[in-house]
């Protein structure tokens, strides 16, 4: 992506450079800095198996229906939240399914063949498949303050809109804890089961996890972690504001690499992009490197400049789930596994 496309902060562009850091850096560029989106205090609303059914969301809008929604169409990993608590929807779009048809990493555990996919990339959204499916409500993550619905396409967001109304949940500038109640709470509107053991155990895990990640980045104040993301023209290097999963990190005292804001200003505030050749800018221990689909993964890497880096010459890069999947058993294991990087960490760089 040359500095010129990035001016223009087209949101095909971000994606089209292989989906860097935080994905939303042109959402939150181009958004109304002051329309703050509404709270995790925001009321979660009624919920019940019949009867009236609210939601008051991340945009302070209070969706209202004659009965709790039985046809869900949400963002993919939307779905894969609302699955894990044992919540189906009908219809999903976003990256849900790789080249070779197997269910993509943002798809978490829902059977992917079970769904009705209204698109699988970037700006593709199948109305007429989303209208036959009499959708009660549309539910995705907002990356701005504006809020922008994620992978709803802007061409035709008013048609969409019409069909059936929306909820958002903010991953915007906010700790992962934030929109992981929230998901929690609408989970629990639209009649999950938040008592049953496979969902208290994964609340339970999580918050072990926190403890013990915030143990390993005292333990090891040194080490220096770099969140990193690949495409085939560039590396990005992103920053912990802005981004849910690094914000909360860093609060538990995970030492993390940071750019100049200076130099993220190409990249909305969210990373800075740095060529090949310039790959050993920043020193670090741990690479923690994006995982979706539409980014270069490590073992694909074949620039000898990202060879030679201590923390890759040392075996110490670990996936990033850069769009975590909101439930706190597919949280959980992030924060396990960076703990676990931590612990058994050297001083390379």
């Amino acid at each position: 992506m040359s500095h010129a496309s990035a001016n223009h902060l087209t949101r095909r562009g971000i994606l089209a450079a292989g989906g860097a850091l935080g994905l939303g850096a042109v959402l939150a560029a181009c958004g109304d800095d002051d329309a703050k989106s509404g709270g995790s205090d925001s009321s979660a609303g009624t919920s019940a198996t019949s009867g009236p059914w609210s939601f008051k969301d991340d945009r302070g809008t209070t969706v209202k229906l004659d009965k709790v929604p039985a046809n869900i169409v949400a963002f993919t990993g939307v779905g894969a939240a609302l699955y894990d608590y044992g919540i189906k929807v009908k219809g999903v779009f976003g990256p849900t399914k790789t080249a070779d048809g197997k269910a993509d990493v943002q798809a978490g555990d829902m059977d992917v063949s079970k769904v009705e996919i209204l698109g699988n990339v970037w700006d593709e959204f199948n109305v007429e498949k989303y209208a036959a499916l009499a959708p009660d409500v549309l539910i995705s993550t907002m990356f701005d303050s504006a809020g922008t619905l994620w992978y709803v396409p802007e061409a035709s967001k008013d048609k969409i809109a019409k069909l059936a109304p929306s909820v958002g949940v903010s991953v915007y500038d906010r700790q992962l804890t934030a929109p992981l109640e929230r998901v929690w709470e609408l989970a629990e509107s639209l009649g999950a089961d938040m008592k049953a053991t496979a969902v208290t155990d994964a609340k339970k895990r999580f918050e072990a996890a926190a403890t013990r990640l915030r143990a390993a980045a005292k333990a090891k104040p040194e080490i220096k972690v770099m969140a990193g993301s690949a495409s085939a023209e560039l590396f990005y290097v992103s920053g912990t504001n802005l981004s849910v999963d690094l914000e909360y990190f860093k609060s538990l005292g995970v030492n993390f690499v940071e750019p100049p804001e200076s130099a993220k200003k190409l990249g909305g505030g969210w990373f800075e992009s740095l060529s090949w050749e310039n790959v050993d800018k920043y020193a670090a221990d741990i690479i923690m490197m994006d995982d979706r689909s539409q980014t270069i993964q490590p073992a694909d890497i074949t620039e000898a400049t990202w060879k030679k880096l201590p923390a890759v010459k040392a075996g110490q890069v670990i996936p990033r789930s850069a769009e975590p999947i909101l439930s706190y058993a597919k949280c959980a294991p992030l924060l396990e596994n960076l703990a676990e990087a931590l612990e058994k960490a050297k001083k390379v760089a």
